[in-house]
């Protein structure tokens, strides 16, 4: 029986499927997370403003933490989403025969408080809690995206989430 679902959101990676530090940031927080009896959701599949490459996100995390020694048993099917939105929905439909489990969900630092108001509301019937991985942006890069998680949040705020 299993503890707990962690659900490492998807980010970039290269053309070739090399991983960004923002992706890395959250697998290894993950691998730090997890603990035997504990199941995986990777997401991510294509987006032009995270993966570009032939294999989807999701494929490129499960190696990783396989290539850190978790099992392949470990892991739920991945979803294989665009955005942090599709995310949630495409968890729900893979852990909808999981019932009361725990979910911790690992993102970013910079984009938890977008995905704690995207998660709770299409997983409301679940316990969820949030972990955001620290960052190493260049405070330039890290500047841009704040701004636009701001202006995220505040359009889900103003209009409501829709999915």
């Amino acid at each position: 029986m299993s503890n707990k679902i962690i659900i490492v959101l998807g980010a970039p990676n290269s053309p070739k499927g090399i991983l960004s530090s923002i992706a890395e940031n959250r697998l290894n927080l993950c691998f730090k997370m997890f603990s035997k009896g504990d199941l995986i959701l990777c997401t991510g599949g294509w987006g032009k403003h995270f993966n570009n490459s032939s294999l989807p996100h999701s494929h490129y995390a499960q190696e990783y933490l396989l290539n850190k020694g978790i099992s392949k048993s470990c892991f739920l099917e991945p979803a294989l989403s665009s955005n942090t939105v599709d995310d949630a929905v495409k968890t729900k439909e893979i852990i909808y025969n999981y019932k009361n489990l725990e979910l911790l969900i690992i993102t970013s630092d910079f984009h938890l408080d977008r995905a704690k108001l995207i998660f709770k509301e299409i997983l409301k019937e679940y316990t969820i809690g949030f972990i955001g991985a620290k960052n190493n942006l260049p405070k330039n890069q890290l500047q841009k995206i704040i701004e636009h998680e701001k202006k995220s949040i505040n359009e889900i705020v103003k209009n409501g989430l829709y999915y």
